[in-house]
């Protein structure tokens, strides 16, 4: 088998020598035979890294790989080893497609990933391409799984790597050597923009993109386990060259926040400290030193990578290498995290993989869930925190003062790190969502999202709570193509709703559960009405002409004794009211037989039921 590096002599695999007594292997002919296979391998091995050897290798650590080459050098890898494939998975924005690549003991294709008992790990690259760190780390990495099996066989017999080399395309295309204004290498680059100019790092959700729409089919076809997703970042200046935005532990709840907390952060952290890559969550300073009141852990919504993961209940990692630092250095810490992920799925997979599924089932089974979380600035722990002195002094070009950090005076400081977040809202659960059929690109995501759909055939009658849009709050200028909701107020109200065939009810009772809540509930706080989804409910259709429904707004109050009142009570409690003749009529009509039903009514009806 072409690649392979196995030496099966006399019934000995070089995969399995380090379970052979280590006293056996110094003493007599055994000894030297066995030290001639090791030397072997490791010949072997060192002989592939050399054919296969990166641009960043041979730049001495200056140069990344650009898309063709990046894309070339596995599909030659996959050529020499059967342990690779890479296959496309789906279009994406710049029309070249999104491609995976994965690493495997044995053959198992793309499709098969999720059911195979191995856990997954899933490495996301250049969905910033001006930060390709993880574009040279994953390429040594995928040809040292391949090739090196004296140190990767056994990890991979209970692991599958699975690789995307260029997320952003578009991006990675564009290259150049100056949009990074801050950053200390490569010689080149590409840019944040994807082919139509999107951040994809804020589409998860709302799957503007071909790009987002093919990543969430090759997420849900591989079902990792553990998700990275490689980044550069610069918030402050420290001496750590890897930070790490990761799942927040009390967002991600239940046993997989507590398992985060617990095990896998203190085992990659601890893993990093140890091969000389002091790691802390990503410094989310807000532009102050970070020893100056402590920093907040970063709240991973599912607009982002790790906070889309978190709904299907895989813990996700960014990887933020500090740009100010030298290129090798981030590629290097980049490649540990790698490993060091690779370690804790080949101890923990078993465990994680049982908890997963524990809390795909306990979500569905609550009676209440939260939708929206806020930072307990109250109780903040501490953190061990390595930083270089920081100063404001006169800006010599600007007006006023300069932030300054030196570092000929660094620092180790204990300081606050605020990453307890508590629910800020919480809904109770429904026993499904009643998704009317016309809405079918709400509907096209479920169905993208693999959420369990039934259809109803025939026209049927539910008991049902139907928001009402009270109050919301836009962004004044366009965010990601949108106009972002930032809040919004809702009223519920029992309906007995009338479903028509071919609309869609969703139960509540299924692994999709979570995504299902966090884009369907309104106030969610990335949920499918906040990226206007449901724009067209938030105008008004028909209107009324003064002229003619003054009328009608007499009667009105000459029949109904309570509506007087109220109305009588606004005028008198409210002076601009009481002085607005618009004001008043729109107060009536709101209240008439005539005023529009659909408007501000959110369409997807909370069941209370479901058809037998």
């Amino acid at each position: 088998m072409p690649g392979r590096i196995q030496s099966n002599i006399d019934g000995i695999n070089t995969s399995d020598l380090h379970h052979l007594d280590r006293k056996r292997m110094h003493h007599g002919p055994l000894a030297a035979f066995l030290a001639l296979i090791l030397l072997n391998a490791s010949a072997q091995a060192q002989e592939w890294k050399t054919k296969f050897k990166t641009r960043f290798e041979n730049s001495s650590g200056n140069e990344s790989a650009d898309y063709t080459t990046g894309i070339e050098f596995y599909k030659r890898l996959a050529e020499a080893s059967d342990a690779v494939t890479i296959t496309p998975m789906g279009p994406t924005d710049s029309g070249r497609p999104l491609h995976l690549v994965v690493i495997s003991d044995r053959s198992v294709a793309p499709d098969e990933i999720a059911s195979d008992e191995r856990s997954v790990l899933l490495i996301n690259n250049a969905i910033h391409p001006g930060e390709p760190d993880g574009v040279d780390a994953s390429m040594a990495f995928a040809r040292d799984l391949a090739f090196d099996n004296d140190r990767y066989g056994e990890a991979l017999k209970n692991v599958i790597v699975a690789i995307i080399p260029f997320y952003n395309i578009g991006g990675a295309l564009n290259r150049n050597s100056h949009s990074r204004a801050n950053q200390n290498g490569p010689r080149e680059y590409g840019f944040r923009g994807n082919a139509r100019n999107f951040d994809l790092n804020r589409d998860f959700i709302k799957c503007d993109t071909r790009n987002a729409r093919s990543f969430a089919e090759l997420f849900h076809t591989v079902d990792p386990d553990l998700f990275l997703d490689t980044h550069v970042s610069n918030g402050a200046d420290y001496q750590y060259v890897m930070t790490s935005a990761h799942s927040q532990k009390d967002k991600l709840g239940y046993g997989l926040g507590t398992y985060l907390e617990e095990n896998v952060e203190p085992t990659l952290f601890g893993g990093m400290l140890q091969a000389g890559f002091p790691t802390v969550p990503y410094v989310n300073s807000g532009g102050r030193p970070p020893d100056q009141g402590g920093f907040t852990q970063f709240l991973e919504t599912p607009r982002y990578s790790t906070g889309y993961a978190a709904l299907f209940q895989t813990i996700g990692f960014m990887t933020e290498t500090h740009m100010l630092k030298p290129y090798s250095q981030r590629v290097a810490a980049t490649r540990e995290f790698m490993d060091q992920s690779l370690a804790l799925l080949q101890n923990e997979g078993k465990a994680l993989q049982r908890i997963r599924r524990e809390d795909r089932s306990n979500y569905h089974q609550q009676d209440e869930v939260p939708i929206s979380w806020t930072v307990d600035r109250e109780n903040p722990s501490r953190i061990e925190f390595r930083g270089y002195e920081a100063s404001f002094i006169p800006s010599k070009i600007t007006p006023g003062n300069r932030l300054k950090y030196d570092r000929d005076r660094p620092f180790v400081r204990n300081i606050p790190f605020y990453n307890d977040f508590q629910p800020r809202e919480t809904v109770t659960l429904p026993t499904g969502y009643l998704i009317p059929a016309q809405w079918h690109a709400v509907i096209e995501l479920m169905r993208l999202n693999q959420v369990e759909m039934r259809v109803i055939e025939t026209e049927t009658v539910f008991d049902a709570d139907v928001y009402r849009v009270d109050d919301f709050t836009t962004r004044s200028s366009p965010y990601e193509g949108h106009y972002f909701h930032d809040t919004v107020t809702l009223s519920s109200t029992f309906e007995r709703v009338t479903a028509k065939a071919g609309d869609i009810v969703i139960p509540i009772h299924q692994d999709r559960a979570r995504y299902v809540v966090e884009t369907l509930e309104p106030a969610a706080m990335d949920s499918l009405f906040r990226w206007n989804y449901f724009e067209t409910i938030l105008q008004r259709k028909e209107y009324f002409s003064s002229y003619v429904f003054e009328d009608s707004a007499e009667e009105m109050l000459d029949g109904d004794e309570a509506l007087r009142a109220d109305f009588e009570a606004r005028r008198d409690e409210d002076s601009e009211f009481a002085e607005s003749r618009s004001a008043q009529l729109q107060f009536l009509y709101e209240r008439s037989k005539h005023n529009e039903q659909a408007y501000r009514r959110y369409p997807i009806a909370r069941l209370r039921s479901l058809p037998k």
